[in-house]
């Protein structure tokens, strides 16, 4: 049975139901946990399998000794903020974190008293909700495009493109060169190296690659590691140099709010338009929709 005719069944069902019980059955259908063991997701599992081995080779904030300005930067907001990975911890394993004294979602007022106020959370990855979200909604087809993830970290858009895409070509730009490793580790272990390739370098080396891209992902590749003359550089370096008409740019958060904060002036007159994404999908009770919205698609002019 394709989807057209598993909707065709579905609409026969729902007119043979009461109509006050019409809606308790949509309901049920939204939130049930009944229903998760049909929806399995083999895709879903193999990140999930891969989140949990690169779990094991960090420390509970995914934050490595070469990030030690980044974590610097994010104790210095106005807000105590805390680098939780979303690809690596989702709202349950922050829990189990939380339980065993690993993690704490919250921090003292006073020192010494019992007054407390929530963190904030930050996450330099895409959840594997959020992947799911971008490759199957926000994305167009990409066969036959190359994608370019800049800042990929711990690989996890590289994963989640190999898995929910047809690119062609997957290519991670990431200057650490051990999460270089890691990435190389894992593309190994799951037999991704056919499409993906993970490049130990800076962006701002990768005019060619940039010029030859047809979908760019930047997700907080800039704020936490650069000084805002760096950023500015690297900004200039992109607009100069990403600019295939058509190609796809997507970022997190949108572009005004990037370039906003380094009080830099909007984009370069003509560069990109921002495109609608549909943020009204469901993808499980506890995706956090306010994340997807931070997801921004723009088109190069």
């Amino acid at each position: 049975m394709d989807l057209s005719e598993a909707q065709a069944e579905l609409q026969k069902l729902l007119r043979k139901v009461r109509a006050a019980e019409r809606a308790k059955l949509l309901d049920w259908i939204r939130t049930s946990d009944e229903l998760d063991p049909l929806l399995v997701d083999n895709r879903k599992v193999i990140l999930q399998s891969i989140s949990a081995e690169l779990r094991s080779s960090l420390p509970p904030d995914s934050m490595l000794s070469c990030e030690a300005g980044a974590s610097l930067k994010m104790r210095r907001r106005s807000r105590p903020t805390a680098h939780v990975d979303a690809f690596l911890y989702d709202d349950d394993e922050v829990d189990a974190l939380c339980e065993t004294g690993a993690m704490s979602r919250s921090y003292c007022l006073d020192c010494g008293s019992l007054r407390s106020a929530p963190l904030d959370f930050l996450s330099h990855s895409f959840s594997v909700a959020e992947l799911q979200f971008l490759f199957q909604n926000v994305l167009p087809d990409l066969t036959g495009r190359r994608l370019l993830d800049v800042g990929s970290r711990l690989g996890a858009v590289l994963y989640g493109g190999y898995l929910y895409s047809s690119a062609s070509q997957l290519v991670g730009v990431e200057i650490s060169e051990e999460f270089v490793q890691l990435q190389n580790l894992m593309v190994e272990k799951y037999r991704f190296s056919d499409r993906v390739q993970v490049l130990h370098a800076d962006i701002c080396s990768q005019d060619l690659l940039l010029q030859n891209t047809d979908v760019l992902i930047m997700n907080n590749v800039f704020e936490f590691f650069l000084e805002p003359s760096e950023q500015h550089k690297a900004w200039r370096f992109i607009m100069e140099n990403f600019r295939k008409k058509g190609a796809l740019l997507v970022t997190v958060p949108s572009l005004q709010e990037a370039l906003s904060a380094l009080q830099q002036e909007a984009l370069q007159p003509g560069w990109v338009e921002e495109l609608p994404v549909d943020y009204d999908v469901f993808l499980g009770r506890d995706v956090d929709a306010d994340a997807l919205r931070q997801i921004h698609l723009y088109r190069i002019l």
